[in-house]
């Protein structure tokens, strides 16, 4: 079993295996490239994109800078807004759904690393090699959700359809859909209805209107 087949187990797994570490500075290499373009050097910026990650769908826009770890695992859907220091360490597979929208400095991870400082230290591998190991967990997030700025999503997260996120939260555990949810630990604060419409905030419409 490769290092990369452990990882999509679900196993400990060696970051610093050569194939790895390989995947990991090409994208951040990328990354870097990325970062250096200006904002309207749109085709450059697109094409970089395209070769980070495993799949972006149509109309996505990425502020950056960004910081991605292997790109390969990582799928977002179409109309997908991330704003500036999106970070999304995707050594387990993350899944974004579309017309999700990040703010500033976002930040998703999937690897876990052992408690104890020994363990962190050293592990043998199937073979009794000794080597530094941690494991991931999947992230997934639905379509439609807004997430506030200094958002963390922690290792394992489903977050449903329809949620938004407030801004500092810290999610360490599953979102129901159409939820509003924030805090650190971040908590469902309450239930996402017709009531939270903006054509019942007569204070900011200034003659626009709910589209029909």
């Amino acid at each position: 079993m490769t290092e990369e087949e452990r990882i999509l187990s679900g196993l400990l797994f060696c970051p610093g295996d050569p194939t790895l570490k390989a995947i990991k500075l090409r994208t951040h290499n990328l990354c870097t490239q990325y970062n250096r373009l200006f904002e309207d050097e749109a085709d450059q910026r697109a094409a970089i994109l395209r070769e980070i990650f495993a799949s972006l769908g149509e109309g996505s826009f990425l502020q950056g800078p960004i910081a991605i770890h292997y790109g390969c695992h990582t799928r977002i859907g179409a109309r997908f807004f991330g704003n500036f220091n999106l970070t999304i360490q995707d050594d387990a597979p993350v899944t974004i759904g579309d017309d999700v929208n990040f703010g500033p400095n976002v930040t998703i991870v999937t690897p876990i690393h052992p408690m104890l400082p020994e363990e962190r230290k050293r592990l043998l591998d199937p073979q009794g090699t000794v080597k530094r190991m941690c494991y991931a967990k999947p992230v997934k997030i639905g379509s439609d959700c807004w997430f506030g700025a200094n958002v963390v999503v922690c290792p394992g997260v489903t977050i449903g359809d329809g949620c938004v996120i407030g801004a500092g939260s810290v999610v360490t555990r599953d979102i129901p859909p159409l939820s509003f949810a924030a805090g650190n630990p971040c908590r469902v604060i309450r239930e996402i209805t017709e009531a939270d419409s903006v054509r019942y905030k007569e204070e900011i419409l200034g003659g626009c209107q709910v589209c029909p």
